[in-house]
């Protein structure tokens, strides 16, 4: 009985240090996703304008960019998928991966041929465990994105959609990240990002006169300036939401696991209490025994 009470007191011991480091961990997590939150709130309208503003050109004008028109046949797509460095965030990397896997299947049907560009190092372990090649990687600066970091990635792109198929160009490039829809659900989002797709309702005209736009100098110069910016404003955003993401699903996997050892500790409790009751129990019943012995 003493060395089963040893035992559950063990436990009990191991599972208030870990609830101590999840906890904090819980609390970090929070502190972190609010400025997470309001960076990409404050990313958003940047975002949206300038896709509107591209979408007003390529829409508006009758001019055949590299960027906006898509290629006869696509052979080769690239996929770019954005997750963690570190774990400990549920579902987090899972989701994101499983999530990549299926777009590539599907991109496969299509007699594509993938290449992949990898942001995070659970990305990175995930292709290097299976042996899986990928183009470029990316890591060390997922939970606090910086401009800097879109700007290096979306310049690999370009440069990947400029080049021919046949000297290992792409004809495609997806994204896909896990977007912040609330405090307790992060949802996986799949988005092609070149060619560029019209959107945003902008192709969409009133009924009855159309507008009139005036491009200065020209369509082609405007859409070479824009579309630079339009690609790392998208990568930027997907980087901010794939961090506040994060964020969250760790501050709910803290949670989960503090409530698991809450639960651990009272079950090793009313276990460690009923063993002491056992011993207890088992020692009055060896005094009474051997005080009748001696009274004999």
């Amino acid at each position: 009985m003493g060395a089963q009470l040893r035992v559950y007191r063990q436990r009990i011991r191991s599972a208030k240090t870990t609830k101590k480091i999840t906890r904090a961990m819980e609390l970090i997590a929070a502190s972190r996703i609010q400025k997470a939150k309001a960076r990409v709130d404050a990313s958003n309208p940047y975002t949206t304008a300038i896709t509107r503003a591209v979408s007003a050109v390529a829409t508006h004008s009758d001019i055949d960019h590299p960027l906006l028109t898509e290629a006869e046949k696509v052979e080769r797509a690239a996929v770019v998928i954005f997750t963690s460095d570190r774990g400990l965030a549920g579902a987090f990397n899972s989701q994101v991966l499983r999530e990549a896997e299926e777009l590539a299947e599907l991109l496969r049907a299509e007699g594509k041929e993938i290449t992949y560009y990898l942001i995070g190092r659970k990305a990175q372990g995930y292709f290097t465990f299976r042996n899986r090649p990928s183009e470029r990687v990316w890591s060390g600066g997922t939970e606090n994105p910086v401009f800097e970091t879109a700007q290096e990635i979306g310049e690999a792109l370009l440069e990947a959609f400029g080049t021919p198929t046949a000297e290992g160009g792409v004809d495609e490039i997806h994204i896909v990240y896990n977007r912040l829809v609330s405090m307790v659900s992060q949802v996986p989002k799949v988005h092609r990002l070149l060619p560029l797709q019209v959107v945003e309702g902008v192709a969409e005209a009133a009924e009855g006169v159309a507008p009139l736009y005036e491009f200065e100098p020209d369509p082609e110069t405007v859409l070479d300036r824009l579309l630079p910016a339009y690609i790392e404003a998208r990568l930027f955003n997907a980087l901010l939401e794939s961090a506040a993401a994060k964020h969250a699903a760790t501050q709910k996997a803290m949670k989960s696991a503090s409530d698991n050892a809450d639960s651990l500790i009272n079950d090793f409790t009313r276990l460690a209490n009923n063993a002491r009751q056992a011993e207890i129990t088992q020692q009055i019943s060896e005094i009474v025994g051997g005080a009748d012995a001696l009274s004999s």
